[in-house]
This record gives C-alpha cells, structure tokens and sequence, in this order.
C-alpha cells in the first residue's frame, strides 16, 4: 500500500516524524487580511458559518498563504446549542448569546433543528475537495462540559459559575444538558468524517474550571462517551483531546478518554508533560500564542523549548491556545520556518 503523504494524520497514528507537523489553533481568522476583507463582505460572524462557499474559502486562506501540515474545519463549538434549539447571536464586542438560558429554561423546551448543522457538512464536503493532497483536514467539535457552559448561563463567563451551580444544585437536569449535548456531537463529528475531515478535535475550553470530581463526571465521562461511539463508527478516525487547564488532571484525561492525542495548553510544562503521559500518545502544542505576538528572541527560545522536550514521542507542533488577531503574519512565517528546520 502507498504510503499516505499526509504528515499529520501520520503523526496522529503513532509515527514520529523527524520534523514535526504544523498547523495553529485559530489559523484562519482576523489576523489574515484576506479574512478581514471576505468578512467585511458577509456581515455577522454565524452567517459567515453558515455560508459553505465563505466557510470554505475561509478555511482555505491559510493553507494557500502558509501551507500548514493541518486545515481545521472554519465553523464554531456553538452550532451544536443552535442545533438542539436554542437561538443564536453574536453581540459586536461582547461575543456569543444563546436563548433562552437554560439556568431557567428546561431543556425539554427546545425544539430541535438539526437541519442547522447541513451547512458546516456542505463546507466540508467543499474543503475536501480543495485541499492539496498533503494536507490533513480536521474537524471539531466542542466537548459537552464548554458547550453546557454556554447553554446554561446563555453565553460566556470567566468561571462558569452559573454552569457549576446548576451541576451541583441539580445534577439530574444538568446531566441530562450534558447527555442531549453528546447525543448530537457524536452525529455532529460522524457527519463530518463521511463528508472528508481525516481527523477531529474535541475543544474543553473551560476544563480547567472544575473540582477533581466533577472534572471526572463532567469532562472525562462524556469525552470518554464520544470518544467510545465515535471509535466504533469511524474506528480509523484519529481524536485528539484539547482539556484546556487541565492540569494535573491531563494524564487522568489521557488515561481514560482514550484519546489518540492530547492539546497542551501554553501552561502546562512540555517536559512534564513529556514525563507523565503515556509514551505512545501523540502531543499536540503548546507555544504561548503572546510569544508569537512578540517574536524575537523570545518566540525563538520558547519554540526551541517545546521542540526539545518530546525527544522520542509523535508530536504535533501548535499553539496552547488560539492564534491572537494582532500577531504579525511575518511572526507566523518565522515559525513555520524554524519549526521546518529552514
């Protein structure tokens, strides 16, 4: 059998590479002119979502300009609530909203409308189709416990408290958040492997927000769901995991969600995380995306760092976070240049 010259989806199936791949969480958004001008054309960002000629041209702009290892699907974790039927709004400057809060609301009151999810399929099906054939595409989806966060309290917050409060004041109904929200990624992320993603990323964003305990029944529970049905769907499908803040709670994630890689946000020590998890899975990050605003000496060291510290494991070389709207694209170009060994 040919050998597939996708450099990625082979480093996500265990193969170290002298060199590793490279792609950025984020990488197609404000910071590249040619998404500024497109989405000055299509007015709010959800339309721009929902749009598969515009998602996939934005999804696009980055592999044509840099020609990263990896393309991730242009979409949002929130077109999940949207689907189970809840509305959905961006404010200018304060970011997303979702009605009605389910703090106050029953689940048991949306009327579902997974039609809203045939548009990201359509994207995919157009970006697969566009991708040169060394480019691995990725897929995404927000994992259960970010996702509620935002369906509970109707839109972002710093500590999720209103999310928390619901979990511990009534973990029947927030199970049942959790469960709803399952159901549909694992259809969410199946649709869009049988439309040509190669592999997909769980995003728990707000991971880092809860006790050991509930970090077990929130975040490592319902991954470890998804990560068992989709498995059994798509067995040849890699997942990585993304538990932004995790912690010293990232080898229980490891362990028990069963991922094929794990995202490493910037705070985490590469050479601790080198150390603690186990050696066959692939790593994924974790430069701090601020370094790559800066540049410099600064941005040379810190990639130094992270190259340095998985000496014989498969990694993924990214950002811990995603990529700021003010980071220089010659910063960028640096990057791929040293990580590229050019």
């Amino acid at each position: 059998m040919k050998a597939s010259p996708k450099k990625l989806l082979a480093t996500l199936r265990g193969a170290r590479q002298e060199r590793p791949p490279l792609w950025l969480m984020r990488q197609a958004g404000r910071y590249l002119p040619e998404y500024r001008a497109l989405r000055e054309t299509k007015g709010g960002f959800l339309e721009l979502c929902y749009d598969p000629e515009a998602a996939a041209e934005v999804t696009l702009q980055p592999i044509r300009r840099f020609g990263f290892d990896g393309s991730i699907l242009f979409s949002d974790i929130l077109v999940i609530p949207h689907a189970l039927g809840q509305h959905l709004w961006f404010e200018a400057g304060e970011g997303p909203r979702l009605a009605p809060p389910l703090v106050d609301s029953a689940l048991a009151s949306l009327e579902a409308a997974h039609q809203r999810l045939d548009p990201v399929y359509a994207t995919v099906t157009r970006v697969a189709a566009s991708l040169p054939s060394e480019t691995t595409f990725l897929g995404f989806a927000g994992s259960p416990w970010t996702v509620a966060t935002y369906m509970v309290a109707g839109q972002g917050s710093k500590d999720q408290a209103t999310a928390r409060r619901l979990a511990f004041g009534d973990p029947a109904a927030f199970q049942a958040i959790i469960d709803a929200i399952v159901e549909l990624t694992v259809t969410y992320l199946s649709g869009q492997i049988e439309n040509g993603v190669d592999a997909v990323q769980l995003f728990d964003s707000w991971a880092g927000s809860l006790s050991p305990a509930q970090y077990e029944q929130w975040v490592i529970a319902p991954n470890a769901e998804i990560v068992r049905r989709l498995r059994a769907l798509h067995p040849d499908t890699p997942i990585i995991g993304f538990p932004k803040g995790a912690g010293g709670k990232l080898r229980a994630y490891a362990d028990e969600t069963g991922v094929d890689a794990i995202g490493l946000d910037e705070t985490v020590d590469p050479l601790w995380a080198d150390a603690i998890l186990p050696a066959h899975l692939t790593v994924q990050g974790n430069l701090d995306p601020l370094a790559l605003v800066a540049g410099g000496e600064a941005l040379d060291t810190a990639i130094d760092r992270i190259l340095a510290a998985f000496p014989s494991r498969p990694h993924i070389f990214n950002l811990g976070h995603g990529i700021v709207p003010d980071t220089p694209i010659a910063h960028v170009e640096h990057l791929i240049r040293r990580v590229r060994g050019g």
